[in-house]
């Protein structure tokens, strides 16, 4: 099983946003999570769920995609 890293995950949802545009990688994100739990597959509900909150920030400046994300 391979672990994604905070800068892994960081990126990803960076590279969703600029391909598709923010608000289209945050809906598709939310449908996501929506759908992954009612079809009770809890890990790729969380992924998805760690996607939305990393293009929110995206979104709303609050992180800046030419730097590595930091979590405490």
């Amino acid at each position: 099983m391979q672990v994604l890293s905070a800068n892994d995950l960081y990126r990803l949802a960076a590279d969703l946003a600029e391909e598709h545009g923010s608000n289209s990688a945050m809906e598709y994100a939310r449908q996501a999570v929506v759908s992954f739990e009612a079809e009770g597959a809890i890990d790729r509900a969380r992924f998805w769920f760690t996607m939305c909150v990393f293009l929110d920030d995206l979104a709303e400046h609050r992180l800046d995609p030419a730097y590595p994300v930091t979590i405490h």
